[in-house]
This record gives C-alpha cells, structure tokens and sequence, in this order.
C-alpha cells in the first residue's frame, strides 16, 4: 500500500476479527501445550535476529517515516500505519509489560491494572534512540524467562485476546508477539522501496 498520512483506521484496542480471533487462541493455546521455556527463547532469539536484520537493511533515513500496510493476520488496524521506528518502540513498550508480569507472576504476585492493547501503540515521533532501548528491553525478556525458577505459576494476569495467562503463557507470547512485528517490518520495508 502507500504512505499516507492520514488514513482511515480502527480506534486502538478495536482487536482483531472475531474468527481471526479465535482461530489465534487455538493456535496459541497449541503453542503452550506444545512448548516449553527453551522452546520459547529459541523462537524469541529467532524473531529478534530476524528483526535486527531488517532494521539493518533500512537505510537510517527511512526507519521513522510511517507506511500504510494491508492488515495483517494478528495486526489490529490501528497498527497498519507505523514506521519501523515505531515498530521498535511498540515491542519495546511490550516487553516492558511481559518483564513486569513474568517477575510478578514468578514471585508470588499479580501485576496492578489491566492489559490493555490500545495501551500500547507508540508514539509517532520516535527517533534513532529506541533502536538500543529495544535491544535492552529485548534482554530484559530474556532474562526474565530463563531466570524464573518456574514459568507455571497458580497466579495469573489477564490478556485481552487470551485470557488468564500463567507466567508460563506469558513466555509463550513474547516470541508469537515478535513474529506478528517481524512481517510488519517487512511489509513496511516493501512499502517504503515502492
């Protein structure tokens, strides 16, 4: 699609398309059956490698100008228009949530406030330094899940797609999440070479 400005988009939090929706909590109830910590970290490691690569290819110029991209499958609408910049910052706001609730969860304690996705879009006027505030939020995932002494915790905080999430679960998304923002930039760096 191309650069615009001003498009017409969902409000933030609208969500996802409801059998999109529910299609996604069985894919990612299989996820957490199926996986286990080492599982996660290798996909988390994957994702971040490929972003990081990406990021790589844009010429610095580019990584802050906003691209209007098709939707994508698990990319609420009001995510279509950003820039890999604020790409960045939106992974970056989230891992911040995930470290919080995974050391919450871990230690015996359920996180204050409520999950919410529109309270995590990023602003438009990020810069050139959320590249090293990602990285470091993108350790600080890492850290949390491998340092848990157990990610199956009774305690559980609430998702708003997925529900309940044990600090278990909330390991299983932090890769998933990256994915869903892997082909984002990829779609945002086929917008910006048209």
């Amino acid at each position: 699609m191309n650069n615009s400005t001003n498009p017409q988009l969902a409000p933030p939090g609208a969500g996802l398309p409801a059998i999109e929706l529910w299609v996604a909590r069985l894919m990612f109830a299989r996820t957490r059956r199926r996986g286990n910590r080492e599982a996660f970290v290798a996909k988390f490691q994957q994702e971040r490698a490929a972003i990081r690569a990406l990021v790589d290819s844009c010429p610095e110029t580019q990584r802050g100008e906003q691209v209007l991209i098709m939707r994508l499958r698990g990319l609420e609408d009001s995510s279509r228009n950003w820039s890999v910049w604020m790409t960045l910052d939106h992974l970056r706001i989230i891992h911040i949530g995930l470290i919080r609730v995974i050391h919450a969860l871990t230690h015996g304690k359920v996180p204050p406030g409520k999950a919410s996705t529109a309270a995590v879009k990023p602003g438009t006027m990020v810069t050139a330094s959320v590249e090293a505030e990602y990285e470091r939020s993108c350790d600080g995932v890492l850290a949390a899940i491998t340092e848990a002494a157990d990610l199956k915790t009774e305690l559980r905080f609430e998702h708003p797609w997925f529900g309940p999430l044990d600090a278990f679960g909330w390991a299983a998304m932090a890769g998933t999440h990256m994915s869903i923002h892997r082909a984002q930039i990829q779609s945002i760096l086929l917008g910006l070479s048209r």
